[in-house]
């Protein structure tokens, strides 16, 4: 018979849980050996599919890939400094008073001081917890509760595992839908690249063109209203047409590219965008300070998530209105410049069109939308699993399911209309994305560039060793002048 200290544990009344000490060998084997061969495989499929992305030579794919992969190893750092604080978390009291403030959850009337103690849960969530081990004694013996109690470390832990995952899974899903959308441009492209441009340019009237003739209806504040009205709506419907693409690609080509007439502009686009996507793809510092604000707002009777859950759908009507309202600028711009043109129209592309002159402001935009939403989804199916449809912490029901709705219209939104926008109206600013060469050139430029920087460093050195020999031989013929 073991010590008597093990009595408790293996049959005590279910006081406590059975220990390592008193779990069957077989089954500690074959849960390891379980965990240990899911995590191999998955690893493996990792490992494949780079592999495969680097003989497709799809550089900016597969540097994404190991983005993820970096985000998954702070999961399991994450994951491992919560399982190894959380007896640490146990010897950190507080008065019972403190727990009483900013609970997700009204707090029952029939709790009162002395006959339970309180354990902190995620976001706020209480457990009334009776009798303990000698963790919660310790804190017991001192008329204090622990800050966080073993069961919130442990869905603490879940909860941002699966807010992790849920972000990238969408927004790979969300990468796929947006290039998907693109698939009419390709078809453009291929139709621009079939034709032969050597005959000769017509003159037109600029009204003559479908482009400028659906985009400017004239001047004045109240056209001004009506063009806006009209990018607010397109944005649901027909969001970009060939009149759109073949104007801007244009304007592009003519602004960075003019002699190669030629040019790819679909192919430049994708590329450009893959290599976005490896800073939408991760969780970057101010989104996790963005996560730590929003657990502190999950406060009963404040509504705070049905309110934020507005902010992303809104924001993503907003940049959809902007993007689809620059190429109405442009169009007004060739048609206010310019009575009539020879060939097409050509629009010309320019930081100004955009918020505080800089494009790349909607990719940080889009980046924070895409975490927002995969915050709501995360966390409404956290607490359906973890508590219950029924459990305070969701809220009102009608609220939860709004939430809900309007984070999955926010994604098909983003994923149908404003990230196909965003593919092609952020290269209408004034500069290049260094994706307009492919990837063999872009290696050749940048082995380049880094052995023109040592060549110069090195020329440097030289030029600092001369000059500081010829101080030297010209000090020593002044000392023996000075002689």
């Amino acid at each position: 018979m073991a010590g008597g200290g093990g009595g408790d544990a293996v049959g005590g009344g279910g006081a406590t849980e059975i220990t390592l000490e008193y779990t069957p060998t077989w089954i500690v084997a074959s849960v390891c050996s379980v965990i240990v061969a899911i995590s191999l495989l998955f690893e493996r499929m990792l490992h494949r599919l780079g592999k495969r992305l680097l003989r497709k030579s799809r550089k900016t794919q597969y540097e994404a890939l190991l983005k993820i992969q970096k985000e998954l190893m702070l999961l399991g750092f994450i994951s491992l400094m919560l399982g190894v604080f959380q007896s640490a978390t146990q010897k950190i009291c507080v008065k019972e008073s403190v727990m009483r403030h900013l609970l997700p959850c009204r707090l029952p009337s029939s709790v009162s001081a002395g006959s339970a103690k309180f354990a902190g849960a995620l976001g706020g969530a209480r457990r009334l917890l009776s009798g303990g081990g000698a963790v919660d004694d310790y804190c017991l013996r001192k008329g204090k509760v622990p800050i966080l109690s073993l069961e919130a470390l442990h869905q603490l832990d879940i909860f941002i595992f699966n807010l992790a995952v849920t972000h990238v899974v969408l927004s790979v899903l969300t990468f796929v839908v947006g290039v998907a959308q693109t698939k009419n441009w390709r078809h453009w492209e291929g139709k621009i690249q079939q034709n032969d441009d050597s005959g000769t340019q017509t003159i037109k009237h600029v009204q003559e063109f479908k482009f400028v003739r659906d985009h400017f209806k004239g001047q004045g504040i109240r056209w001004k209203i009506f063009g806006w009205m009209r990018s607010f709506f397109k944005q649901f419907y027909g969001s970009l047409t060939e009149e759109d693409y073949i104007a801007m690609r244009l304007g592009f080509i003519e602004k960075h590219c003019r002699g190669n007439p030629k040019f790819n502009f679909y192919n430049y686009m994708i590329r450009a965008f893959e290599a976005d996507y490896k800073k939408v793809v991760g969780i970057s510092w101010y989104l996790w300070a963005l996560l730590m604000v929003f657990l502190l707002l999950n406060v009963h009777g404040w509504y705070v998530y049905t309110w934020l859950s507005l902010v992303p759908f809104i924001l993503l009507l907003v940049i959809g209105c902007k993007m689809e309202h620059v190429i109405t600028e442009m169009a007004v711009e060739v048609a206010q410049k310019h009575t009539a043109i020879e060939g097409d129209v050509v629009v010309a592309p320019s930081d100004d069109f955009f918020w505080f002159h800089r494009p790349k402001v909607v990719l940080y935009l889009i980046h924070f939308i895409l975490f927002q939403i995969a915050f709501e989804i995360a966390f409404f199916f956290w607490l359906l699993v973890a508590y219950g449809y029924e459990s305070c912490i969701m809220g009102k029901h009608a609220h939860a399911i709004t939430r809900l709705v309007l984070s999955i219209a926010s994604r098909i939104l983003c994923g149908y209309s404003t990230l196909p926008l965003y593919v092609i109206v952020s290269h209408m600013g004034s500069s290049f994305n260094k994706a307009i060469f492919d990837d063999n050139v872009s290696e050749d430029l940048a082995n380049w560039a880094q052995s023109a920087r040592r060549r110069n460093k090195r020329n440097k050195t030289n030029v600092d060793a001369a000059n500081s020999s010829i101080d030297e031989r010209h000090g020593g013929v002044v000392q023996m002048t000075n002689a």
